[in-house]
């Protein structure tokens, strides 16, 4: 009967088969190689008992001596040999390259998403994905999947000439199938849950270790190095005692499923025994049974390993499935560029909430001029802010529009829209590079007289210069090197680098001192008089330079 849920589940997990598995020619070699391996194992049995029967059977003619069976089967050992050295490799590679492959898929994606997704994940989860969740699913596809068909073909092939041999044992061997499965569902079936929790633990403790690295003047400045120890240490023993319980399940499974097959092995020696003494089988030929019968018990332990691999392949299946179903911002949606624009800017009707809270705008009109400096005052959480998020489409409106130069900013390409402006945000972030790898963040093509234009302009240069390697020094993870208001001033040449025809100030210069506030306000009014400029500021020295305030 068809079953819809598995259908759907089925297109799922084929769509994220095509994230993974670009090299489909090496997936089919290493199958190939695997499939070659186990027929060779097949012929092992089969030379066994001719050896047997060269041995201790009666001499027949045209029966190859010993010695020849033994050259053989050194040439067969040799053979397989190499293919299992050229397959190891192959598959080893591939993990490797489908991992890297599947890594840049998720930060290619998470490269697009929207900030909201960001507000509402933790960066933890982020890392897991990266981490953890791709390294099991490359590992799963080349280690477990290519694997299924060389089990099968070797279960299949030895049961079918054991069938040849004794069907009477063949019948018994296949009997016991149903029984490994029983005990691989019944130990088997808490794999996924616990390894959903391990995934859960991993994420907090990752989550805690960067939150904690990113806090760490205000770890020490508070003396929170024993909370934070004690913190690290709970989460690390939730994840030691979720590890614990996974190798418990592990270490019983394969185990369990070894004295199954064992004891099958035993039933079945018995029976090929009783049939030998009952001269319906000949030694030689029960040699090549046990054999055989060993074989089989390959596929049912290999199959107890890929059943716990499928498990917890399933988790990060599901979790990468959700992530690449998140909608990235519309980049390549094939609007037309906006190209250059003089700066004028319209909001028209604007309503906004962020979900779950009251409305920040409902019908919110404001129209400012091209060339014109407009400053917003008032409280936190007015919409100030959240206005410039509108305007460089970081966040949509319920309704309305934003116009620039009369252009809706939702019928152009983002990427052109964003081009045109230029943010300098509250709190600055910064790279862990030089001071101007920094600057020219925003555009890597500019000349080092551009750059250090734009580093006078911001009254970045004289303290640059000041530092060990000037230009060259390296500022440490979001500029820790440096000083709050250096760290600003070096975000806010980085953003008149860019030149662009909007300026965005939030806050610009809240962690300037007055004299350099002053300064720079002297050195930027001709600059910021070029271009549209919205002050995000409480400063009264700043709110000077504009031409019109709206307080929220």
């Amino acid at each position: 009967m068809f079953n819809p849920v598995a259908s759907a589940q089925l297109v799922k997990y084929t769509t994220l088969l095509n994230y993974i598995t670009p090299h489909r020619n090496t997936l089919v070699l290493m199958v190939l190689l695997l499939l070659a391996s186990s027929l060779l194992s097949l012929a092992n049995p089969w030379i066994a008992g001719k050896l047997t029967q060269s041995i201790i059977g009666v001499p027949e003619s045209g029966q190859p001596a010993f010695q020849f069976i033994l050259m053989v089967w050194f040439v067969l050992i040799a053979i397989k040999g190499s293919l299992g050295f050229v397959s190891t490799y192959q598959i080893g590679n591939t993990t490797a390259l489908t991992g890297a492959q599947l890594r840049m898929r998720v930060y290619e994606h998470l490269q697009i998403l929207p900030l909201a997704y960001y507000q509402d994940h933790r960066q933890g989860e982020m890392l897991t994905l990266l981490s953890n969740d791709a390294q099991i699913i490359s590992d799963f596809v080349t280690n477990t999947l290519v694997q299924l068909l060389p089990l099968l073909l070797t279960f299949a092939g030895a049961l079918l000439i054991m069938t040849w041999l004794d069907p009477t044992v063949a019948l018994l061997g296949l009997m016991l199938m149903p029984v490994y499965y029983v005990a691989m569902k019944l130990i088997g079936r808490k794999i996924r849950p616990l390894t959903a929790e391990w995934i859960k633990a991993w994420t907090n403790l990752v989550a805690l270790v960067q939150e904690n690295l990113g806090l760490m003047p205000a770890i020490k400045a508070f003396l929170r190095e024993p909370i934070e120890r004690q913190r690290f240490t709970s989460r690390n023993d939730e994840l030691l005692q979720l590890s614990r319980r996974q190798i418990l399940i592990n270490a019983s499974l394969i185990p369990a499923m070894g004295f199954l097959a064992g004891t099958g092995l035993l039933l079945l020696l018995w029976l090929g025994i009783s049939h030998v003494h009952s001269g319906q089988l000949q030694p030689a030929q029960l040699v090549s049974l046990l054999l055989y019968a060993v074989l089989l018990t390959q596929p049912v332990s290999g199959l107890a390993n890929v059943y716990s691999q499928v498990m917890r392949a399933r988790g990060a299946a599901e979790r990468l499935l959700e992530f690449f179903a998140v909608r990235p911002e519309p980049f390549s949606s094939g609007m037309p560029p906006l190209g250059k624009v003089k700066g004028a800017i319209e909001f028209r009707d604007i309503a906004f909430a962020y979900p779950g809270r009251e409305p920040v705008f409902e019908h919110f009109n404001l129209v400012i001029s091209a060339g014109e400096t407009v400053a917003f005052i008032g409280p936190n959480g007015a919409g100030k802010t959240t206005l410039v998020h509108l305007l460089m489409r970081f966040i949509e409106p319920l309704h309305g529009q934003i116009l620039i130069d009369g252009i809706d900013n939702r019928a152009v390409d983002i990427a052109s829209l964003r081009e045109q402006i230029g943010l300098v945000a509250q709190n600055t972030l910064l790279l862990n590079g030089t001071a101007a790898d920094n600057i020219t963040y925003g555009n890597p093509q500019a000349t080092n007289a551009e750059m250090k234009k734009a580093a006078q302009a911001a009254r970045a240069d004289t303290f640059i210069n000041k530092l060990p390697d000037g230009y060259d020094t390296v500022i440490g993870d979001q500029g820790v090197k440096l000083s709050g208001g250096q760290r600003q001033r070096l975000s806010l040449a980085r953003t008149l680098l860019k030149d662009p025809p909007i300026l965005i100030l939030d806050e610009a210069t809240a962690m300037f001192d007055p004299e350099g506030e002053k300064n720079f306000l002297e050195e930027c009014h001709e600059l910021l008089q070029q271009r549209t400029v919205i002050l995000i500021t409480h400063r009264p020295a700043s709110l000077e330079l504009a031409d019109r305030i709206i307080r929220f």
